[in-house]
């Protein structure tokens, strides 16, 4: 009986080492699902606010191209650059570009470019852009003479030739043909040119006077002859026909002295 109590005895003290041990381990914390951190959306650059999406950007366009550095460079210096990316914004017939390559202004004469005010370097950009979209096959059925940025009229004229093969442009002062197509999306197209469309109201008028023409030499004139002066038929002796009359006044003198003395 001793025996048993002992055994209860151990049981229960054994028991309560595990009831007290179980109150001493913390409860696990719920698993929480990990956090979604929602990123913000990227902030617009000044390029994409100011290019809506599908705006062509001409100058990346001819950059890509390569051998156009010049007129790039006269795109941005008179600001036309910008005028391109608002007329593609807006228009709805589209823009034709005609691009002169590098070459095309090595042709001009030394300083030309240099010596325009901004106002005409202006006026020569726009003097390369239609403002409508032409497609090859449009250039034979266009009207003469073409209207661009900067105008037309008689001071600004720009004629197309379309031909089987070729298609040509002269203003007066330049006469090219088009030698390849840049780029073209029904809305842009840019052919390049391989000489500088000069219009005649700015390189006509500063065109320098052409030299004087030396005056004809006067054709010879057929030799008159000499009018001959008749003379008289016989030449009188005036000489003795003063002496005469001399003579008789000498004489009327005397009979008329002699006369009043006899008196």
């Amino acid at each position: 009986m001793k025996q048993q109590l002992i055994s209860l005895f151990s049981i229960f003290l054994l028991f309560l080492h595990c009831a007290n041990t179980f109150a001493q381990i913390p409860a696990a914390a719920p698993a929480q699902a990990p956090a979604v951190v929602v990123a913000p959306p990227p902030a617009a650059t000044p390029t994409q606010a100011a290019a809506p999406h599908g705006i062509t950007n001409v100058t990346k366009i001819l950059e890509k191209a390569g051998h156009f550095t010049i007129f790039i460079r006269l795109l941005r210096s008179t600001q036309e650059e910008s005028h391109l990316f608002s007329a593609l914004n807006d228009s709805s017939t589209g823009l034709t570009i005609f691009a002169p390559t590098d070459s095309a202004f090595s042709e001009l004469k030394s300083g030309t470019l240099n010596t325009l005010r901004d106002g005409d370097k202006s006026e020569l950009v726009k003097f390369h852009v239609v403002p409508t979209f032409l497609s090859t096959s449009q250039f034979q059925t266009v009207s003469n003479p073409l209207g661009t940025w900067a105008g037309t009229g008689s001071r600004l004229p720009l004629n197309v030739t379309s031909y089987p093969n070729s298609v040509n442009i002269t203003t007066g002062l330049t006469n090219t043909s088009l030698s390849g197509t840049v780029y073209t999306d029904n809305q842009l197209a840019i052919y390049k040119i391989e000489k500088v469309l000069l219009p005649k109201d700015i390189f006509a008028s500063n065109a320098p006077a052409p030299a004087p023409v030396a005056p004809a030499p006067e054709k010879p004139t057929k030799a008159v002859p000499a009018v001959t002066v008749e003379s008289p038929a016989a030449s009188v002796d005036i000489s003795s026909a003063l002496i005469f009359t001399n003579n008789i006044l000498v004489g009327s003198f005397v009979l008329l002295a002699s006369a009043m003395f006899s008196l």
